[in-house]
């Protein structure tokens, strides 16, 4: 508001607006880019046969359509040095070496426990 100069009011009117005319855009199917930030679009989902986990049943998902939001590549990296100090991933290296120049012995399997039948006494 102070960067624009405009009053609180006028703020709220124009973002309120943006918004509007954003939705209107993408609920007609048109997608709404916007560079430097992403791009938002509504994408057709086809009908599919998933699986319910708890009971093991096939279960059919009807056809849908779904919102999508893309972040431009700008806005990707710019979270992304907030986040983790503009690291990138980093490669796999070779096994370090402990202290002392041995290798770090692997880590031991807990035993598991057995759950055999009770005795009867």
């Amino acid at each position: 508001m102070e960067r624009l100069e405009l009053k609180r009011a006028e703020a709220v009117a124009l973002v309120d607006g943006l918004f509007e005319d954003i939705q209107d855009a993408v609920v007609s199917g048109d997608p709404v880019k916007i560079p430097g930030f992403g791009q938002f679009k509504v994408r057709d989902r086809a009908a599919r046969m998933a699986r319910n986990p708890a009971t093991g049943e096939q279960v059919r998902v009807p056809a849908k359509r779904v919102f999508k939001f893309l972040p431009a590549k700008a806005l990707k990296e710019a979270v992304m040095s907030k986040r983790g100090g503009g690291r990138k991933a980093a490669k796999k290296s070779p096994a370090r070496k402990a202290a002392g120049g041995r290798k770090a012995a692997p880590a031991r399997k807990a035993a598991a426990k057995k759950g055999g039948a009770r005795r009867k006494r």
